[in-house]
This record gives structure tokens, sequence and C-alpha cells, in this order.
């Protein structure tokens, strides 16, 4: 069978989202006007791949100094893949791309894998393909995750600062405004704290908010009609995801986020199957924040772990050893 790599350019925009609208293994994030939204930061190196005439996988990528990431930009990554592919003609494509990138002189291509609760069907074909490569896992994540539709466990600490949240008076306010949230709270935090700003500014969540009004959403608490913390939530077919999470430091903050995912869970639980809170790690995955991480796994949240995996594209010839 002919194989064939073609790199992604504008053209093809209805296509690539076309094509990730069916696919088995992506979400929104793989939307070309998600990705874009930031084009100015990355070298985007995005690939197609058709098996003859059919387009069967595309790889949501950006070139840097070293090699090419699948994708800096986002949470996760991966190859994206037609609905009902079997397993050599993933490994055909995967084996077509990395022949394409060897082609350039490029011999890193590191996979920011997309955990596995978030496909609609199974979707392992790469960790296969890692071993047979001998890849390297060159980071390791582990995101905090709830199952919202089997029983798990809340502590006592989250339903008393739940009680005592709402005798406090405070309130959740869907839909809440942005600006306030990015603004007062968000970005002072985590300039005091990491010096760093969000990845997204205001102006970017704005837009992404309005291209994806049924995937991002705000949710902020107030406490006499004043904002003083917010989440940023981004929602796909199965999963609730925690982008942003902050709290105005300068007002008693006992209860008040424990008060706000527990509304989150129940608001999303007749429909979601899984609430990720996001990671803990910092360092490059070798550390975890353990205050962060008791925070979380009060709510009975559990581990998954993220792989960022490294191929040598020179190495493509070690997967004609698979089939026999």
């Amino acid at each position: 069978m002919n194989f064939k790599v073609v790199p992604y350019q504008s053209s093809y925009h209805s296509l690539w989202n076309e094509f990730v609208a069916k696919a088995k293994n992506a979400t929104f994030l793989f939307h070309r006007d998600f990705m874009e939204y930031h084009n100015d930061r990355f070298d985007d190196f995005s690939l197609m791949v058709y098996k003859e005439e059919v387009l069967i996988a595309v790889l949501p990528a950006n070139k840097n100094e070293v090699g090419v990431y699948s994708h800096q930009g986002l949470t996760y990554g991966g190859i994206v893949v037609k609905n009902g592919i079997r397993m050599p003609d993933f490994t055909a494509a995967f084996r077509a791309i990395l022949i394409y990138l060897n082609s350039f002189g490029i011999q890193e291509l590191v996979i920011k894998e997309i955990p596995l609760f978030y496909t609609e069907q199974f979707s392992d074909e790469m960790k296969y393909l890692a071993f047979i490569m001998k890849a390297e896992v060159i980071r390791k994540d582990i995101c905090s995750v709830i199952r919202l539709d089997r029983p798990f466990t809340v502590s006592k600490s989250v339903k008393r600062d739940v009680n005592n949240a709402q005798r406090r008076g405070l309130e959740i306010e869907r839909e809440g405004d942005v600006d306030v949230f990015w603004e007062n709270i968000l970005e002072p935090n985590l300039m005091s704290k990491f010096g760093k700003k969000p990845v997204h500014s205001v102006e970017e969540i704005q837009l992404l908010k309005k291209r994806f009004p049924n995937n991002i959403f705000q949710f902020n608490v107030l406490e006499d009609q004043k904002v003083i913390a917010g989440t940023t939530v981004f929602v796909t077919n199965r999963v609730v995801h925690a982008q942003y999470i902050s709290i105005d430091h300068e007002v008693e903050k006992t209860g008040v986020l424990d008060f706000l995912y527990s509304a989150l869970m129940e608001e999303y639980s007749d429909d979601k199957e899984y609430f990720d809170f996001g990671i803990s790690n910092e360092n490059e995955g070798r550390n975890i924040n353990q205050g962060l991480l008791f925070w979380k796994e009060k709510f009975g949240a559990q581990i998954v772990v993220q792989e960022f995996i490294k191929f040598d594209c020179n190495n493509y010839p070690l997967l004609d050893t698979i089939f026999i």
C-alpha cells in the first residue's frame, strides 16, 4: 500500500477539522481554530497521512530547535487516527511520518500522549510502537482523575467545608466574568508564586470561549458580589478538565475551592464520565506538589500517568520487524 505524508497548510483547514471531528482519539484541542490561536508562538509542523487517496491520520505538531513535538501548545497530542483504523495501518502511518521527518534531517519526535480516558475508543498503539522502537520516556506527569459515572469517596473535610461555605453565603456564578478572574486573581497569583503568566492571555481565552462555546466555561465564586475564586474548565465529550484554578489570597480561603469543585462535579455528573483535575507535577515531572495533590485526593481523585515519549526517527526500520 502507498502511504503519503503531506504537510498541513491553511487550504486544508476544513479537511483537517472534518477529519478530527470523526477521529477515534481526538478532542476539540486538535481543531485548527484552537491550535492556531497561538500560532505566532510555535512553528507549526503538522502532518497529514494518506493511504492511497484516503486521509487516515494527522499529527498536530510544531518544530523547535531540537526536533518535532506533538504539540507544545497543547495539553496532550499524538497521532490522531481515522475511526476503525487497524494496527498495521497505524504502524504504516507512523513509519511514513518518521521517514518524512528523517528526510528533513529531523532526528527527534516527542509525543505528549493523550491520556486514555479522553479517547472515545481504546487508542494505545503508540505505546507498543514505542517499545518496538526503543523509544525513551523523558517525562511522566500524574493526572488526578475522578470517574463521575462511578461511586467515589469525598473526604469529610470537603463536606464540612462545603457546608461552611454555604453558611458564609458564597455563591457560584456559572458563565462567570473571565476578565475579572484573570486580571484580579489568576495573573497576580501566578506571577507572585511562579513569576509566570498564564499560558493563555485573557484576550486569548475570551477568543477561544467564543470559538468553542460548548467546550470552555468559566465558573467563579462570589462573596458579597465580589469574585474571590474561579476555575476555567475545558469540556470534551467524556471529560471535564480543570485548566485553571485560583483564589484571591486576601480573603478567607477555607473551603472556597472545595465548595466550587463540589458544585462542578454535581454539575457534570449526569453527562460526563471523568473529572480531570490536571497534573500536580513540577520540575518536568520529577517532583509532585504534595499539597496540591492532597487537595485533589480529598475529592476521591486517583492517578493516571501521562507519558512524554521521545522517538529516534532513524529507528523507523524497527517497525518492519513487527508483523510475521
